[in-house]
């Protein structure tokens, strides 16, 4: 039945923020952007990769996240790299704060989480 994911939706709080983050410091490829005039709403794609993509969403007075990470609802966004530690080099120079990379205890497979600008947890898992 599910042949895999088409996409993830996120809901910014600051949309021109969230797409410069997820386009430039990530490196997602904006695919269409789109003002929806009845929502007041921005609407962006972003491929991540073998027809995955990742919608950002701008909504106004959309409510903020509960907690963070053990909300209920998504948890946390997870991209697979080649290298995490080439990645934590060039997302630090990017002035964004990783954390201390860890070792999947089952799959022994290595990882590491940061934010992006709205607090969402995102893993870059090596694969």
């Amino acid at each position: 039945m599910l042949r895999g994911v088409h996409h993830v939706a996120l809901i910014c709080s600051d949309y021109p923020r969230s797409k410069a983050f997820y386009s430039e410091v990530l490196g997602l490829r904006v695919v269409r952007e789109v003002y929806r005039e009845a929502r007041d709403s921005w609407k962006c794609d972003l491929e991540v990769g073998a027809g995955v993509q990742l919608e950002l969403f701008s909504f106004p007075g959309a409510p903020p996240r509960p907690s963070w990470p053990e909300a209920q609802g998504l948890r946390h966004l997870a991209f697979v790299v080649a290298d995490v530690d080439a990645a934590v080099t060039e997302l630090t120079a990017r002035g964004v704060s990783c954390e201390a990379v860890r070792v999947d205890e089952y799959t022994g497979k290595r990882f590491v989480f940061f934010a992006d600008p709205d607090g969402l947890p995102i893993e870059l898992y090596e694969a």
